[in-house]
């Protein structure tokens, strides 16, 4: 009997490349798939497509790429972490508490490599403070209660990113607002020296927890029993997923639904074991979000439609489907 497992891996992988290089040549000008390869690994023949390959679409594609991973491995470490099927950054409120941040961000740090990452992550911070707080005065039920207090937060810190808009000047709300459902219009390598290593040190972290994280699959008193320190697990894990979230929030907007999804995809191929699991919706959750980007800048033409109003579209539709299974 052949082993199927590396044959999933190689399937995953292959799609990866295929999927970044196919997307490579699709958008307002359309480029062919010989062009892009010459254009990667030898020179490009018209300083054009060179432009559009190597400053435009590779730097928007990586990024995107990265940003997919890390909204998936964050949903995929709140949803084992929590054992809630439902959880995911968008609905616990560390996307809406990260946008709050770059929000203010903008506005303070409007010129700082760091500032608007920085703020984001505080406002992700904040957010996990205030539905840590909410739930620690239930004494039952704490996991149940945590995704609705997240949904609270959630709507509250909407409403004062909306509050800060409304005095802030026209045309930097206009853009803000835009930025906020989500865009990699303004994608550049830059972004990778941030997002990059915050989403490799997230895996490093989570894999070096791998045993503590599968045992919390079971429950917190079968996990107390091997020693795990269950409630500073939970609470690290919050912040590897606040960290993630915020750099991403700070340079792609908000784009929800993901972290939901991608893991939900991926467990019945791959299984729920961390090590396993992560990589897996990693992978996943770039190529998803690449080809999302590519129906974003192709969709209507010269007029590009926000990430986040296409991932919430599908997401909530998977959301329903998903409530309606677990009846």
């Amino acid at each position: 009997m052949i082993n199927t497992m590396p044959l999933k891996w190689i399937l995953l992988i292959f799609t990866t490349l295929i999927s970044m290089a196919l997307s490579l040549g699709l958008g307002s000008s359309q480029i062919g798939f010989n062009d892009v390869w010459q254009c990667l690994f030898s020179e490009c023949q018209s300083p054009i497509k060179h432009a559009v390959i190597h400053e435009i679409r590779l730097p928007r594609i990586l990024v995107g790429f990265i940003a997919g991973a890390g909204l998936a491995v964050a949903g995929s470490l709140l949803q084992n972490t929590t054992r809630n099927p439902l959880a995911d950054p968008y609905l616990f409120g560390i996307v809406s508490g990260a946008g709050l941040g770059a929000t203010l961000g903008s506005v303070l740090f409007a010129d700082a490599n760091l500032g608007l990452p920085f703020m984001a992550f505080m406002g992700a911070a904040f957010s996990i403070v205030l539905v840590l707080a909410v739930v620690s005065s239930s004494r039952q039920r704490k996991l149940e209660h945590m995704l609705l207090a997240g949904v609270a937060v959630s709507f509250m810190l909407s409403a004062m990113t909306s509050f800060t808009l409304y005095f802030g000047d026209a045309f930097a709300t206009n853009r803000v607002i835009f930025w906020l459902m989500g865009s990699l219009a303004r994608a550049e390598y830059q972004a990778l020296y941030f997002m990059a290593p915050v989403l490799i040190i997230a895996l490093v972290l989570a894999m070096a927890f791998a045993r503590q994280l599968d045992a919390l699959l079971l429950s917190d008193e079968n996990a107390k029993t091997l020693g795990i320190k269950v409630e500073w697990l939970r609470i690290g894990v919050l912040i590897i997923c606040a960290a993630l979230t915020a750099v991403i929030v700070a340079y792609c907007g908000g784009i929800g639904f993901v972290g939901l999804m991608i893991p939900h995809m991926i467990r019945p191929f791959f299984g729920v074991t961390t090590t396993k699991l992560l990589f897996a919706v990693a992978l996943s959750g770039g190529i998803f979000l690449v080809w999302v980007d590519v129906v974003a800048r192709t969709a209507l033409g010269s007029q590009e439609i926000p990430l986040g109003v296409i991932t919430s579209a599908i997401g909530s539709i998977f959301f329903l489907i998903l409530m309606r299974r677990m009846r």
